[in-house]
């Protein structure tokens, strides 16, 4: 029988259950599950783990050769809890024939709910009326709707494909920047693409849905956040370092844009003296768009699915796969 290690979480009485149901869904399909809560990671907590396990899932700790080397005879495949594999060095783990894999996707509801409500909270100025109510002034302010508005959704991966989806029942103009995404798929999702200047001075919302690479960094800039309405708003839920925190809060702070709201961070936690801290037309979120207990169950179950297909010998599903060139065989 197969051995699951996961290194993902500490105790507690939700992942207990979460793991304890783990364990179920993976010995029905042949697989021996077991988790090790980790109060501490280190290098050696790691290898200790993976070195008699098949499989391992892991978190959002540093993975590179100093682990891959002493797990290879035996550990064929990781699996990052999540989509994001920044992390993950690809070419240590290719080196060492290790497969690497995310559970893409599962989480995808989740974070698009977010997004959607972090726009919302945004355009209807709910940081500030909290403020407002605990000052004693009655004092309302006049926000602004997403029906019939135009919205712009950041990366049309799984995430943005779903915010679409809820977007259509604002009857919004939904504008998609995505430099890899096919021809006519934006439009299956009653989107259409656009450039990516055009979307920073036409949409009442934007919503970055991106991954984190080079290229994205800083996508969000001052010349950009500058091509915004007044009453626009742009929101966050991918990765720090998209999004340039220091212009949008300089904008904020003149209230050259109505609002925004941001769930990552290019330092997390987010540091005390951020000039984000203390704005009232901000709404800042621990990172925990894919907290949901939808979410943590649907990424449980995929990555034990991912594992049984590779133990299997299937080919994994392309989303999940990020390094094509290792022997993909258990």
């Amino acid at each position: 029988m197969k051995r699951v290690v996961s290194l993902y979480a500490t105790h507690s009485e939700l992942y207990d259950q979460l793991n304890e149901r783990a364990a179920a869904y993976a010995a029905e399909r042949g697989i021996a599950y077991e988790w090790l809560p980790q109060e501490k990671w280190t290098v050696e907590s790691a290898v200790a783990a993976l070195e008699g396990a098949d499989a391992g899932i892991i978190d959002v700790e540093t993975y590179d050769s100093r682990v891959f080397d002493r797990i290879k005879d035996r550990c064929k495949l990781l699996v990052r809890y999540g989509v994001g594999f920044d992390a993950v060095n690809l070419a240590d783990a290719t080196a060492a024939g290790i497969t690497v894999a995310r559970t893409a996707g599962a989480n995808a509801e989740s974070v698009a709910e977010m997004s959607l409500t972090m726009m919302l909270a945004a355009k209807r100025q709910l940081p500030h009326n909290r403020k407002v109510i605990e000052s004693g002034v009655w004092e309302r302010s006049i926000g602004g709707e997403l029906f019939g508005k135009k919205v712009g959704i950041l990366g049309f991966g799984a995430i943005g494909k779903k915010l679409a989806k809820l977007l259509s029942g604002f009857e919004a103009d939904v504008y998609v920047y995505d430099p890899f995404l096919p021809d006519g798929v934006a439009e299956s999702f009653g989107a259409h693409k656009e450039e990516l200047d055009r979307i920073f001075s036409e949409c009442d919302a934007i919503s970055v849905n991106s991954p984190y690479t080079p290229e994205t960094h800083h996508l969000v800039d001052a010349r950009r956040i500058a091509l915004m309405k007044p009453d626009a708003v742009v929101v966050c839920t991918s990765r720090g370092n998209i999004v340039d925190e220091d212009a949008l809060a300089d904008a904020l702070r003149a209230h050259r844009i109505l609002g925004a709201g941001l769930d990552v961070f290019a330092q997390e936690p987010l540091p005390l003296d951020s000039p984000l801290i203390g704005l009232d037309n901000v709404i800042l979120t621990p990172h925990e768009s894919a907290q949901t207990i939808d979410a943590l169950w649907n990424i449980y179950a995929r990555a034990i699915e991912i594992c049984s297909d590779f133990f299997a010998g299937k080919e994994l599903a392309r989303a999940d796969f990020l390094n094509p060139d290792v022997n993909k065989t258990a």
